[in-house]
C-alpha cells in the first residue's frame, strides 16, 4: 500500500503561476502557502485586499523567498471578476494553475450585485466567469490545471433548479449551498469534456476538504454551530489537512482530467487525499450541459473551447 499523500509530496513549482481565490484564510491560504513554499508565484485573489495583504505578509514571513501578490476579486460582482481577470492576464501572459476555492455557505437569502442568489452566484457563477476569462492564458501551457473546490454538501438536498438563479421561487440556505456545490462538479466535468474535445493541454479537476475548521462555517445556524463545537474533535480536521485534496488535484503528476479528490476516511470527512466519487447526479451529461448554457447566459462569458 502506498504511503499517505502529504504536502511533502507536492513537487517543485518553480516557474509556475498559480491563482488561488479566497486565499486570505482557511483552505485557500494553506494551498497558497504550500504552493509558494514549492516555488510557485502565487496570486491571492481575494475580496478584501487588506486581509489579503496580511495573508501575503504571513506567507513571506514564514517563507522569505515566496513570490506572493494580492489581486482584488469580488466574486459577487461580474464587473469585479472581469476587472480582476484583465489585470491578471496583463501581469501573466501564461497561467499554470487556477484554484477556484472561495465560497460562502449557509448565508441568509441575499443576492450578488448582478441579482443572483449569493451562494450560487459566488460559488459557481463567479468562478465560471473567472475561469472563462482566464482560460486563454492557460490553454497553451503544458500541465496547466483548473481545480474547483466542491463539498460533500453536493449530496445533501442539492436541487437542480438552476434556471432559478435568483431563487425567486423559494429559498433554503442549506439546499442553496448544496446546489452551488453540485454546480461546481457539473462545471468541472463539462469543462474537462470540452478541453478533451479541443485537445488542450489544460485539465479540469475537483476536490473537497471534508470537514475542515475554517471561517466558512460562520453563517451556520446556531444549533448546528453548537453541535459542531461539541463533536469537533471527532469530526473536523485542520485547514492544512483539508487543503491536501486540493493540493493533490493541483500538483500530483499522476492526476488526470475529470478526477475528484477528497479525504480517505469514512464518509470522506477526514483523512489523507485520495480519488473519490461524487454523486450520481453530478455525472449527468444533460444536467452538465444545461448548467453550462445557463451559466453562459447569466454571466455573458463564453469559453474558447
Amino acid at each position: 500500500m502506498a504511503p499517505p499523500w502529504t504536502a511533502e509530496d507536492v513537487p517543485e513549482q518553480k516557474g509556475r503561476v498559480a491563482v488561488v481565490t479566497g486565499a486570505n484564510t482557511g483552505i485557500g491560504f494553506e494551498v497558497a502557502r504550500v504552493l509558494a513554499g514549492r516555488g510557485a508565484r502565487v496570486e491571492l485573489a481575494v475580496r478584501d485586499p487588506g486581509r489579503g495583504a496580511r495573508a501575503a505578509a504571513a506567507i513571506v514571513a514564514a517563507i522569505p523567498r515566496a513570490q506572493v501578490t494580492v489581486q482584488h476579486l469580488d466574486l459577487a460582482s461580474l464587473d469585479s471578476v472581469r476587472s480582476a481577470a484583465a489585470e491578471l492576464r496583463s501581469r501573466h501572459p501564461r497561467i499554470d494553475l487556477l484554484v477556484n476555492n472561495a465560497g460562502v455557505m449557509y448565508v441568509p437569502r441575499s443576492t450578488t450585485r448582478d441579482g443572483f442568489e449569493l451562494q450560487l452566484g459566488v460559488n459557481h457563477l463567479g468562478h465560471f466567469a473567472l475561469t472563462g476569462l482566464l482560460l486563454e492564458a492557460m490553454l497553451g501551457v503544458p500541465g496547466s490545471r483548473v481545480v474547483t473546490v466542491a463539498s460533500n454538501a453536493h449530496r445533501l438536498r442539492a436541487g437542480t433548479d438552476f434556471e432559478d438563479v435568483r431563487s425567486e421561487r423559494a429559498y433554503d440556505r442549506v439546499a442553496a449551498y448544496g446546489r452551488s456545490k453540485l454546480a461546481n462538479l457539473l462545471f468541472t466535468y463539462e469543462l474537462q469534456r470540452r478541453l478533451t474535445a479541443a485537445r488542450a493541454p489544460t485539465i479540469a479537476l475537483a476536490a473537497h476538504p471534508g470537514s475542515a475548521r475554517t471561517e466558512l462555517m460562520r453563517h451556520t445556524p446556531a444549533p448546528l454551530r453548537l453541535l459542531a463545537g461539541l463533536i469537533a474533535p471527532l469530526v473536523f480536521q485542520s485547514a492544512a489537512m483539508g487543503a491536501l485534496p486540493v493540493l493533490r488535484a493541483a500538483t500530483d503528476p499522476a492526476a488526470y482530467g475529470g478526477q475528484y479528490f477528497g479525504p480517505s476516511g469514512p464518509a470522506q470527512i477526514r483523512g489523507h487525499p485520495v480519488v473519490v466519487r461524487s454523486s450520481r447526479r453530478s455525472y449527468d451529461l444533460e444536467l452538465q450541459r444545461r448548467l453550462w448554457a445557463i451559466s453562459e447566459e447569466a454571466t455573458g462569458v463564453t469559453y474558447p473551447v
